[in-house]
């Protein structure tokens, strides 16, 4: 039996790269289509400009706040025990369909160049009303690529639609990828405790930057919280008691909007640079740092003349703190490292020892750029019959980068999907 399964694999290993191979030239052979005025990258970035000055690394700093203890004591004595992310994962009952499987409209979110090697697409009722963000995965969270025995991936989501009060709703999708073949996963509502740990209310966020690290998830924030940061504790997941559409504490129990489980906040950091600071709008890990490093970026328009900030922070390497930035006695955390790129539309961040990555946004009907930015310039894949060089997908609001694997995770539309880093770096030019 065990052989005939292997042999299964095999097969359906090489019907779905036959697969992959088809629609990569379909999308090749769309991406000649683009117009000239969708395709008006003709030349790069350049390379990244350092930040030095003390004016703008100020601008740059956190200072951390922590959900006082006794309120999370209080939330947990009423919701019930912690469960990990372990128990999250073995009542993960709903599944991403692989690539065969999903439409050509969904499809149409996958990069050109270079070709994505492991596709998913989220079950449209499943989905409906919320706006994919960003993917972290235990690739990020512990240097073995596992979280405990489990390889898992984290997925953003936030509310698109509906009611006025449930937009901006966070949630995440923990996926079990054990068996790349079926990723199945279950549905957690993002939440910060209120009124002493008596009650949560929902995390209003994009979640446009996530990153997985230790035992923490840190969470980008709106626009309209003073907060930058969420920070959340992987050891703290609630299991909800009411399936309703209500957030937070209600006749007969807890409800999450419907999600099976709850993850309350346990810290955040606040921007503390003034007025001008700019909100971390994408983030990622680097492993290749010592110590590891929260890779940050700003969002920027992608018509606009102004060029994007990156910037990096350290984790803390100091005991019981586990998944925190590194910081003064005060809790406030300063860059390591600061650079602009001038590249404009940016979205999603990595950087990975010399190599900075860019990910650029396309026109509402176009694609995106995927730049490799260093100190000597900048680089992309080609493609296209005018040399174009936006080949990636359309928006990817973060990059993950799974050292163990070598593979970049990230999602568009519909579309999770996971490329070699050795594929883009191959393919810049």
């Amino acid at each position: 039996m065990k052989q005939r399964g292997r042999h299964r694999r095999r097969r359906r290993g090489r019907v779905l790269r036959g697969f992959l191979t088809g629609t990569a030239l379909a999308l090749t052979a769309a991406a000649t289509m683009i117009s000239a005025s969708q395709a008006t990258v003709s030349d790069g970035p350049g390379a990244l400009e350092p930040l030095t000055s003390s004016a703008d690394t100020a601008a740059l700093r956190l200072t951390e706040e922590a959900v006082p203890p006794a309120a999370l004591d209080r939330l947990a004595a009423g919701m019930g025990p912690s469960i990990g992310v372990g128990e999250v994962l073995s009542g993960a009952a709903r599944s991403l369909r692989d690539a065969a499987d999903c439409t050509e409209g969904e499809r149409d979110a996958l990069p050109v160049s270079p070709t994505a090697t492991h596709t998913y697409c989220w079950n449209a009722d499943d989905t409906a009303g919320w706006e994919p963000g960003a993917v972290t995965t235990s690739g990020d969270a512990d240097d073995d690529g596992l979280w405990g025995a489990h390889r898992v991936i984290v997925s953003g989501w936030s509310r698109g639609s509906g009611p006025v009060a449930d937009r901006g709703l966070a949630r995440v999708a923990f996926v079990d990828a054990d068996d790349t073949d079926r990723l199945s996963y279950a549905w957690a509502l993002l939440a910060v405790p209120v009124d002493g740990g008596r009650d949560y209310r929902g995390l209003v966020s994009r979640v446009s930057g996530m990153v997985w690290y230790q035992d923490k998830l840190l969470v980008t924030a709106g626009d309209g919280d003073r907060a930058a940061l969420y920070v959340y504790d992987v050891n703290r997941i609630h299991r909800t008691t009411v399936a309703g559409a209500a957030v937070g504490r209600v006749p007969g129990g807890w409800s999450a909007h419907g999600a099976p489980y709850v993850l309350p906040a346990v810290a955040s950091y606040r921007l503390s640079g003034g007025s001008g600071a700019p909100r971390p709008a994408t983030v990622s890990l680097d492993r290749s740092t010592a110590p590891d490093t929260l890779v940050a970026g700003e969002w920027t328009l992608d018509d606009g003349d102004r060029g994007a900030r990156l910037w990096r922070y350290a984790f803390d390497t100091a005991p019981g703190r586990a998944g925190l930035l590194a910081g003064d006695p005060a809790g406030r955390v300063g860059v390591t490292q600061a650079y602009r790129t001038e590249a404009n539309g940016v979205r999603g961040v990595l950087s990975y020892q010399d190599g900075w990555y860019v990910s650029r946004g396309g026109a509402e009907d176009g694609r995106g750029t995927l730049w490799r930015q260093d100190a000597d310039g900048a680089r992309a894949a080609r493609c296209g019959a005018d040399d174009s060089r936006d080949c990636w997908s359309p928006r990817t609001e973060s990059l993950s980068y799974w050292a163990q694997t070598g593979d970049v995770w990230t999602q568009s539309g519909r579309m999770l999907f996971a490329l070699p880093l050795a594929s883009i770096d191959r393919s810049a030019e």
